[in-house]
Order: structure tokens, then sequence, then C-alpha cells
């Protein structure tokens, strides 16, 4: 007898009730998305939004390893008061940290790196090491009292790009795209940069689940764009490959998959017929929103001398800003180097230097051409670090540990209320107690922004619906304009 592969054996014992099931989530779900405007053609259902969003998209400046808030934005006179004793806090005995600690019993208090000021007529604490956000400290919300439950950089990051601390779930890019469709026909709705510090003082990796669509279509999984060469593989074609002979060959590569597609109901089909077409746009767009040629100097210079270096943060960010003019809906930058275990002394300046300029010139540069206003920025790390010392106090390699339990990211723009700082730490920036954020009431806010209610965009998968905030979360009313 002749064995059968896999799918011939698979539509072999394919039942009547599971054929036409398949064929209405294959064949007709492309017929659907042909006929339908572009906004509506990857969306969820055509009551997204749920009601009139704030933002219309999303810039996530994330910062890899954890800045550490007590050195940053989140003032703490007593850790001055007490630098160098050990911190009176019972709990500090009792909390969880990475494994880098171990062995450590001593939590001696170290004061912030720079000296704080309060800035604008919010008065927020902003460090010395970070003056152009001072200047623009009224535009943002800081929100002092944000805390997780992983103390490791991947499931810490996981969780917070995707709503799950394993790996498999879509990240917030991907939802958003499921659940709004697409602004354009030329650019992905979901593009991911990396970048990192210069002296790769840092090991972390970026893994791609980063910027997963799990188990949605893989039409919604971001794009990474590289900071080397082409930012996207392929982008030319062939010598002696014009683009007319290019259209003719995916013309008759769609036709086969359209074939295949009607045969096996497979929905992947149609993503990569999709993603042919995307690549073939893209061969045009993408050459024109990285030629900074037309930028004026005076925008430029704000984003600082960096711009110019592919890859680097400031380059990043002002990609990030013309990939949304073109109808780009999720950039997600994503910069390492902040993980200082033994190098605080040194890297915390470093990346203070290397991205206060660019972030703070985002801002500006989308208020200024009234994007602003319809786009969300959010800038923080997975979690922050300790208020008390890693490794030997005054040496030359100490530094922080990962800190869970109380840290701040600032937002702005998108529906946010500006010149707000919500919730806070205790005295010595160690847990959050005021107001307190998770991790899910973040990106139930982030959701509700751009007009999502959290708990009705949903996917079902594997018998149950899923949805980014799992179970969970509240929206952070107080923070909305």
């Amino acid at each position: 007898m002749t064995e059968l592969d896999p799918i011939r054996e698979a539509q072999a014992n394919i039942t009547r009730r599971a054929f036409f099931h398949r064929s209405a989530l294959g064949i007709g779900t492309a017929a659907l998305s042909a006929m339908l405007p572009r906004g509506l053609s990857a969306r969820q259902d055509p009551g997204l939004p749920h009601f009139a969003p704030k933002a219309k998209r999303v810039i996530y400046l994330f910062q890899n390893g954890g800045p550490a808030h007590v050195d940053l934005f989140d003032w703490k006179p007593k850790l001055k008061e007490l630098h160098g004793k050990e911190m009176p806090l019972d709990s500090a005995s009792e909390a969880r940290f990475s494994a880098m600690l171990d062995g450590q019993n001593e939590r001696l208090c170290m004061g912030e790196y720079a000296n704080f000021a309060r800035h604008g007529e919010s008065g927020a604490t902003v460090s010395g090491l970070m003056p152009e956000i001072a200047k623009i400290a009224d535009k943002l919300c800081f929100v002092k009292s944000m805390h997780t439950t992983q103390v490791n950089h991947a499931p810490a990051i996981t969780f917070f790009l995707t709503g799950g601390e394993q790996p498999g779930r879509p990240s917030m890019g991907s939802w958003l795209s499921y659940g709004l469709g697409r602004d354009t026909d030329d650019l992905p709705t979901f593009v991911v940069m990396t970048s990192r510090d210069q002296e790769n003082s840092c090991g972390q990796i970026f893994y791609d689940y980063y910027w997963g669509s799990g188990f949605l279509p893989s039409v919604h999984q971001g794009v990474n764009f590289r900071g080397q060469g082409d930012p996207v593989l392929y982008l030319r074609d062939p010598a002696g490959l014009d683009r007319s002979t290019r259209r003719g060959m995916l013309d008759d590569l769609m036709a086969l998959n359209e074939k295949r597609a009607a045969e096996i109901g497979d929905p992947e089909i149609q993503t990569r017929i999709a993603q042919y077409e995307m690549a073939y746009r893209m061969q045009a767009s993408v050459p024109e929103v990285t030629d900074f040629s037309s930028e004026p100097e005076h925008v430029l210079e704000m984003y600082g001398p960096d711009v110019h270096r592919k890859g680097s943060f400031a380059y990043n960010c002002l990609m990030a800003r013309r990939l949304i003019e073109r109808g780009t809906r999720f950039v997600q930058c994503m910069h390492a180097g902040w993980d200082q275990h033994r190098n605080w002394n040194t890297q915390l300046s470093i990346q203070c230097r290397d991205t206060d300029a660019p972030s703070a010139a985002l801002i500006k540069d989308l208020e200024q051409r009234g994007l602003l206003d319809d786009t969300l920025v959010i800038w923080g790390g997975e979690f922050g670090r300790t208020p008390f010392c890693q490794g030997v106090f005054g040496a030359d390699n100490q530094g922080r540990d990962h800190h869970p339990y109380g840290f701040t990211i600032w937002m702005a723009g998108g529906g946010i209320k500006p010149g707000t700082s919500y919730g806070a730490t205790d005295d010595f920036g160690f847990h959050a107690v005021e107001n307190r954020v998770h991790v899910h009431d973040f990106q139930a806010t982030v959701l509700h922004l751009l007009g999502i209610d959290h708990e009705r965009l949903t996917y079902r998968f594997q018998g149950r619906r899923f949805r980014l905030t799992d179970v969970h979360g509240q929206v952070v009313k107080d923070i909305l304009a």
C-alpha cells in the first residue's frame, strides 16, 4: 500500500463539516479581504475600533535591560541620605532578584548617579543625565508605580510585549495589526528596529518572538528593519531582472498559490501571497523612507549626530517618525544596554547620552508636524533596577540588579494626560505603593487609547479565546487626557 504524504492524508480524512469550515476561513477570508477597503482588510471584525480612538498609531521606545528608575526619574532623597548604609526594609531581604545577586547579603543604599531637579510647571523630577527629556517634562506622563512579576530579561520583556511570560503569544503590534488592519499598501503595519550601546557591554539577545505573531496569522508579524546594509533583505532585484519581469513572475506565482489555496484551504497561503505583494511594493517604498536627504537640517540636529549612523537609536527614532507618517501603525524601537550589573559607574551616563536627545527630539518632531496628538509614544524597559548596590560598594565595577517591584515608564501624546506624574514607590524606590500599575493594566490602557476594549479583542486558539491582557487588566483612567 502506498503511503500518503501528510497533506494528502489530511485531505483524505477531512470531514464534510471540517471542509466547509476550512473553506470559509481560507477562500472566503481571502475573497472578503480583496473586496473590503484597505482599512478593513485585516480586521477581526468591522466593529473595530470599539469606540472613538485617541491614538491612531504607536511608537514604543523599549529600553532593554531595565533603566534605573531611581537614577533617572524617581528621585529618592532617602537613598542619598543613607548612602552606603543597610536598607531598613524587611522586604528587601525576602524579595526575589536575579541569580547574579546570589551570595550577596548586604543591601547597601546607593544614592542617585547625578543630581535631580524639578522641571516645568508640572515639577517633574528628572535626573541631570536626561537634560533634553527634562526640557519636555510637561509633555510627558510619568508612571512611577509600574510593577511586574519576572526578574529575568527575556520573560520580563516577553510579558510586556505579549502579555505572557513564555514565548508563543502575539506581540502588541501583532494584536493591533490583526484588530485594526493596515493603513498603507506600501509598508508593513508593524515594524521593528533594534539598536544597542556601541560598547557592546550588554549580552542581551533580541529574540524574534519579541515581535512575533504567535498564534495569529503570520501576516501580522512584525517586520524587522536591519541596522546594516539594506533594511530588508533582497530589496534590490538581481542584475538583468527588470520590474515588469518581476511583476510577471509574481503574477504567475500568485496564480499557483491561489490554486493551491483553493485545493487545501490553508489561510497561510494567503499570507504568503500578501507578503510577496508587500515585498514587491517595499522595493520602492523602503528606499524612499530611509532617504533622509529631504529632512531639514534643524530636525537632524535635534536627533543628534548619531542620526546619520544606521542602526543607532537616533537613526531608528527618526525612522519611526517617517514610518508612521507613511501609514505604519506600530513601530517598536528596541535599544539594549541598560543591564548595568557591573558597569553602572560608566555605562549609565553613556546610555543616557545615546537615548536622551533622540527620545526628546521624537516628541518635539511629532508635535511640530501635528502628529503627536494621535500618536502614542511609550518609553520604558521590562523592569527597573535595585535601589541598593550590587557588588562591592564604592568599587569601580558596582551596579544595580534587576528590580520588578516598582519602576518608571513615561508616555506622551495619543490621549495621554501631559505634565503628570502618576503613582509612587516607597521612600527607597523599592515597592510601588500608590496607584500601582501592573503590566496588564498598562496594556489595557494602550489598547483603550486606540479605541479597543481589551476584553473584546480576542482570538480563538486551542479551544479558548486569548487576548493581550490574558484575564487581567484595568484601564488606568487617571492618566487619560
